[in-house]
């Protein structure tokens, strides 16, 4: 076990890595452990915030925007100008922090890098500090790498054609159970975010960039507020000016959907954007009206697509919010993972790709994610053809945008249904992101898609509402627990058959069958399957 010098008021008890001592700085850890001791009771208690609002829509089955803050819309402000290296964000690349990653995706083409700590990272404890450690190496450009089983070298191309970092720390609901300070753990979110800034934001700025982060999981401008002060005290505590830290809010929750103004207006000194995260908004849409009868009942995942009346609602919001106060407004998910065997099916994706970007591109968003490096240049193309030498197009102002409040619910404004298929779907492919993540990985490929927590999450959670619905799919079978278990249990014994009985001994299948069966089928709904999947996470 390692711990630091009896003077930091930050406990580490976690197995030693190679090099933790470089990241784990008794300086360093004093930061964390201020940060906890300042941020983390009012973190306790918009936690708390979060299940007496999930109540009321229970109660309700309906949102509003909030006319406590009336003025806030109506008022005329703006948040501060990007710094030059956020300006042009026309594509980024998202993934996790581990070697082979950072010089990839340092290198990829893309204008911004989402370095994620999150949904793309399972929370091991050599993924948080080696994660840290590899964003360390790559700004003193000390990183390479070389892939064990087929000797490929990678190593960083010229800084000037280095993506710009952007990093995703935790969600405030997790935990960080290796540090803790006065007995309990702290949030995943200071751990990772301290760390980082504490390290990382003067080498940024000799870069001529800063410490950038992306906010996931925000439910509600009071959680803004929350960041906003923690970026107030920590540009303070190390002496660089306000307004160096920027910050791009991921829009992935429904409750967060109805505050835009107002988290850009807690955070207008230190705001970049705000962006469109698809899976996890319809698990937040899923999560808060799971009981709330038929007309919140999602159909198939694959079958939502962006083009839903809906979610059209939710991103011409979002670009209109955006573009109204001067923040960037960043476009959803490419994750195709292309196949060197089978081109025709990559000619299929390619153009499913195309499409989707070319639609962001002409709605006015500023920039869009891809999950691949070879999605770069199909995503960057779309992005030109609209912009062309211009670094956004937050002049488009999009008055001609108005989205009343029900829209923004209207789930049954979709013809789809559930199917036996999607049930199929879910339950496999939450099997395994599950068994994955167990391991240690966050980003996983299935299926030809590049999966990460979000995923998962929404897999399990349309389970659970199906079977709560009562669904009847066209098979003329209905969605129950039994139903669901007897898929699992097919499952578990197909990936047997698939992996062989040595792979199959040697992972995570039956803890990862069990759990997602807990999260699917439990009468008291987790609110994230990372809660309970963190207890059974080794490392």
């Amino acid at each position: 076990m390692s711990a630091p010098a009896p003077s930091s008021p930050a406990l580490v008890n976690a197995e030693s890595l190679p090099r933790q001592d470089e990241v784990l700085t008794e300086a360093a850890l004093a930061f964390v452990a201020e940060l906890h001791r300042r941020f983390t009771p009012r973190r306790d208690e918009l936690l708390a915030r979060r299940a007496e609002r999930r109540a009321e829509i229970a109660r309700t089955s309906r949102l509003d925007f909030l006319p406590d803050t009336a003025q806030v819309r109506e008022g005329e402000w703006q948040v501060a100008p990007a710094p030059a290296a956020l300006n042009d964000r026309r594509v980024e690349i998202t993934g996790p922090t581990d070697r082979k990653m950072t010089v990839n995706a340092l290198n990829s083409g893309a204008r911004v890098w989402l370095a994620d700590f999150e949904d793309a990272s399972a929370p091991t404890w050599e993924n948080v500090v080696l994660g840290q450690l590899n964003l360390i190496d790559a700004y003193e450009r000390r990183i390479d790498f070389t892939d064990p089983r087929t000797g490929k070298a990678y190593a960083l191309k010229p800084a000037a054609e280095l993506a710009t970092v952007v990093m995703r720390p935790r969600g405030w609901h997790l935990e960080e159970r290796h540090i803790t300070v006065d007995g309990r753990p702290v949030p995943g979110a200071l751990v990772d975010f301290g760390l980082y800034f504490f390290h990382n934001a003067q080498r940024l700025i000799d870069l001529g960039k800063g410490p950038y982060f992306y906010l996931p999981k925000t439910e509600s401008h009071l959680e803004a507020r929350l960041w906003n002060d923690v970026f107030v005290f920590a540009q303070d505590h190390v002496g660089i000016p306000q307004g160096t830290v920027r910050a791009t809010v991921l829009i992935e929750t429904i409750t967060a959907a109805y505050e835009m103004e107002e988290i850009l207006y807690e955070l207008r000194d230190h705001a970049a954007g705000l962006n469109a995260g698809r899976w996890d908004y319809l698990f937040s849409i899923v999560k808060n009206f799971r009981d709330g009868g038929e007309k919140f009942v999602l159909p198939d995942r694959n079958a939502v697509t962006m083009t839903a009346p809906f979610m059209r609602a939710y991103t011409e919001l979002l670009v209109r919010t955006c573009h109204k106060r001067g923040a960037h407004a960043i476009g959803g998910m490419a994750a195709f993972i292309p196949s060197r065997k089978d081109a025709e099916a990559n000619r299929i994706a390619f153009e499913k790709v195309k499409a989707d970007k070319d639609r962001e591109a002409r709605d006015g968003f500023d920039g869009s994610w891809v999950a691949h490096p070879d999605l770069v240049p199909i995503a960057m193309a779309s992005f030109d053809a609209v912009l062309g030498d211009k670094p956004n197009q937050k002049d488009r102002l999009r008055e001609d945008v108005s989205v009343a409040p029900g829209e923004l619910i209207a789930i049954d404004s979709l013809d789809a249904r559930p199917t036996y298929e999607g049930l199929l779907g879910a339950v496999r492919v939450g099997i395994r992101y599950i068994e994955a993540w167990l391991r240690g990985l966050g980003a996983v490929g299935i299926f030809g898609l590049m999966e990460d927590a979000a995923t998962a999450e929404i897999s399990r959670s349309q389970v659970w509402q199906w079977i709560n619905a009562g669904v009847v799919f066209e098979n003329g079978e209905r969605a129950t627990a039994e139903l669901t278990r007897r898929i699992a249990a097919e499952e578990l014994a197909a990936i047997r058959t698939e992996v062989g009985d040595e792979a199959f001994a040697a992972g995570k299948w039956q803890e990862a069958h069990d759990l997602f069966l807990q999260v699917s089928l439990d009468a008291d709904y987790a609110d994230f399957l990372t809660l309970p999947a963190y207890e059974r996470l080794v490392g």
